[in-house]
C-alpha cells in the first residue's frame, strides 16, 4: 500500500515512558514519519520529556498539569493540518499497514469515523506475522457504527462539524461517537487494520495521577448518563441489544474466517469477542 500522506497521529501521554517507545517505534517501522505524529505530553514525572527532546522531529505539546485525555486528544487534534487524525493511546503497537488500512477503508466504502481491529492482552505471540495474516484474510470484515478509544482515525470535516473532545473521567470517546453519529456521519471497526493493545494504560495512568477515587470515577459517569440522556431503561435496552450485536459478530466472524475483529490474548491462548 501507498503510505498516506494526509494523516496525522495524536497520543496523549503521562508516564509509561516504555509503551510510548514502543509505539512511537512501531509507528516509525510501519512508515509513518516523526513529523506526523503529535505527542501530547501531560506533566510526566519519568523519562518522557527528555525522550522527546530527543525526538525533534515529533511535535511534542507539553502541558504544565496533568489535563486528561479528552483536554490532550482536543490540543492534538487541534494542532493537526492533516484530512485524517488518528487519536491512539501509547499502549499498543501498530504494524505496516494499519494506518494506509484505515485510510483506504475509509475512502474506499465512505466512512468519517473508523477503528482497527485489535487483540488485547500479552504479546506473546509473532506479532508482524499474525497481523500481516490478520488483515488479508479479515479485509472484507467490518462492524457498522461502531468506533473504539483504543485507537480510531477522523477525518477533519467531523470536528469541524461536531467539534473535539470533554473531560469526561475516561467517557470522552463515547461521548464523541455519539455526537459523530447524531451528525450523520459514518463509524465502522475495519479488518482492514490491526493493532496489538496491551491494556487502557494510557487511561488508566491520566485517572490515577488526577487522584480519581471510585466516587469521582462513579459521579464522571453520572454526569456523563444524565447529559446524554441514558435512563435506566434505556441503558438496559442498549445492553441486550448490544450484546446480541456482539455475539452475533462473533460467532459469524469466527465461523467463516477463524478470526474476530476484536480478539484477546490471555496465558498463550486465543479468546474472541
Amino acid at each position: 500500500m501507498n503510505k498516506p500522506a494526509e494523516v496525522s497521529v495524536v497520543i496523549a501521554v503521562f508516564n509509561q515512558l516504555s509503551f510510548t517507545q514502543g509505539c512511537v517505534e512501531s509507528l516509525n517501522r510501519a512508515g509513518i514519519a516523526g513529523e506526523q505524529i503529535i505527542i501530547v505530553n501531560n506533566a510526566s514525572t519519568d523519562g518522557t520529556a527528555k525522550f522527546l527532546a530527543l525526538r525533534p522531529e515529533i511535535r511534542v505539546i507539553h502541558n504544565e498539569n496533568n489535563l486528561g485525555c479528552g483536554p490532550a486528544w482536543t490540543q492534538g487534534s487541534q494542532a493537526a493540518k492533516s484530512t485524517w487524525i488518528v487519536v491512539m493511546n501509547n499502549d499498543v503497537l501498530v504494524p505496516p499497514d494499519c494506518i494506509e488500512g484505515l485510510v483506504h477503508f475509509a475512502g474506499d466504502e465512505k466512512f468519517d469515523v473508523v477503528s482497527p481491529a485489535l487483540c488485547e492482552g500479552d504479546a506473546d505471540y509473532d506479532f508482524l506475522e499474525y497481523s500481516g495474516e490478520f488483515m488479508r484474510t479479515m479485509a472484507s470484515v467490518r462492524r457498522r457504527n461502531v468506533a473504539h478509544g483504543v485507537c480510531f482515525m477522523v477525518h477533519r470535516r467531523v470536528f469541524e462539524t461536531v467539534g473535539h473532545f470533554g473531560n469526561l473521567g475516561g467517557y470522552e470517546d463515547d461521548d464523541f461517537f455519539r455526537r459523530a453519529r447524531r451528525a450523520k456521519f459514518r463509524l465502522a471497526t475495519t479488518g482492514r487494520a490491526f493493532l496489538h493493545h496491551f491494556g487502557s494504560v494510557t487511561q488508566k495512568s491520566i485517572k490515577t495521577a488526577q487522584k480519581k477515587t471510585q466516587e469521582e470515577l462513579l459521579g464522571n459517569r453520572e454526569v456523563y448518563r444524565r447529559k446524554t440522556g441514558q435512563t435506566w431503561i434505556k441503558r438496559k435496552t442498549t445492553q441486550i441489544k448490544t450484546g446480541v450485536r456482539d455475539a452475533w459478530w462473533q460467532h459469524s466472524e469466527y465461523q467463516r474466517y477463524g478470526h474476530t475483529l476484536h480478539e484477546l490474548r490471555i496465558g498463550g491462548t486465543w479468546r474472541y469477542k
